[in-house]
């Protein structure tokens, strides 16, 4: 029997040297919360499935590139990212058109956000249930500031976007939100 390898760095290092057991415990460890990531990203299962799923497989065929200043978890994050804003502006750039589809499944029952129902407020799905319904610019910048962490700079990086456009577009954002829970609660 073989021991498992349990050190996120030792598995690392077994994906440099083409260990498939070392990718499968890498994959085993981090699809969800990347699946989750590109979920609340694009809003569509089938399409979040598909970037995790290269995210994955880039980040294993570029394992040399990852040089250790971050954690795996937020470089594996940041190649996920990447990934659902080249199919935002994809989108963007073709305006695709899409449909309601009316037998949702379990996780887009919440608009693109996985909910727990047993242990979500009503307040939260009424405020994930907002933040679908702002402009798509403000809602891909409020979910990487607010729920991914990215601070400015790197949501500057992300989005090819300015500094000063970053911050002008992340505080409008909130003044929207603001507004849209304010009336609501009126």
């Amino acid at each position: 029997m073989t021991p498992t390898i349990t050190h996120i760095n030792d598995l690392v290092a077994g994906c440099r040297e083409g260990n498939q057991r070392a990718q499968m415990e890498i994959y085993d460890r981090y699809y969800k919360a990347m699946y989750n990531t590109a979920l609340r990203i694009v809003k569509h299962s089938a399409e979040a499935e598909d970037i995790m799923q290269e995210a994955f497989l880039n980040a294993f065929t570029k394992i040399d590139t990852f040089k250790g200043d971050s954690t795996f978890g937020a470089w594996l994050k940041r190649i996920v990212v990447n990934k659902c804003v080249n199919v935002y502006n994809r989108k963007m750039k073709y305006q695709e058109v899409t449909y309601n589809d009316e037998l949702k499944n379990e996780i887009d029952d919440s608009d693109g956000y996985i909910i727990n129902e047993e242990h979500t407020s009503e307040k939260v799905k009424l405020l994930l249930a907002k933040l679908n319904s702002l402009k798509e610019n403000y809602r891909m910048c409020l979910t990487l500031h607010l729920i991914e962490g990215y601070d400015y700079d790197e949501i500057c990086e992300i989005m090819d976007i300015s500094y000063a456009n970053c911050r002008t577009t992340i505080s409008r954002a909130k003044e929207s939100l603001r507004k849209k829970l304010t009336n609501d609660e009126e």
